[in-house]
């Protein structure tokens, strides 16, 4: 571990504000530049470096040293994108297929009220535990690892169309069940 990192954590663990700010002022510019590469949003890629810095704040106790503080940050950085990012293609599947009037109504619960992730992490969890294996199968494939519905098409030896229609009807069914849940 290099001795300045080693400055750098004990003074973030002893709570010395000007090691903080030094750590936030080095870093913030260049994970700000990632995030927004990534999400292509201002806004939310600065709610997003704030997140990290916060995260990365709770997680400093943990740190090995293992790698360097910068590798550390950017991942930490790299996750809470890749969540950012879920969590859009989840609310596309949810929005997606529902009528405008619906899809607002959901934003104000969802978004207004700010339910917590994990509530709807685990609503989702539950609901694609309730589909079928193939419903399962191919919205994890399209949604959450972001495949193409021709390579969906290839790894389950479908023809395309086929493979397109069974999305659309996983979809019809996650959407189905989730607003049957409480």
């Amino acid at each position: 571990m290099l001795q300045e990192d080693k400055k750098i954590i004990e003074g973030i663990i002893k709570k010395d504000e000007k090691t903080l700010f030094y750590f936030y002022k080095a870093y913030s510019p260049i994970i700000h530049k990632f995030v927004n590469q990534q999400i292509k949003d201002r806004t939310l890629a600065q709610e997003i470096v704030n997140d990290i810095f916060l995260d990365f704040i709770e997680k400093i106790r943990d740190f090995r040293g293992e790698c360097s503080l910068k590798t550390y940050l950017f991942t930490i950085a790299r996750n809470k994108v890749i969540d950012s990012i879920r969590k859009k293609k989840i609310e596309k599947i949810l929005f997606s297929a529902l009528p405008s009037y619906i899809v607002d109504a959901l934003k104000i619960v969802f978004i207004d009220e700010k339910i917590e992730k994990k509530e709807l992490a685990k609503k989702i969890k539950k609901v694609l535990h309730r589909l079928p294996n193939d419903y399962q199968l191919v919205l994890r494939l399209k949604y959450m690892e972001g495949e193409r519905v021709k390579n969906i098409a290839k790894k389950l030896s479908k023809r395309f169309k086929a493979t397109e229609s069974l999305i659309f009807r996983a979809r019809k069914a996650f959407i189905k069940i989730f607003n049957s849940l409480p």
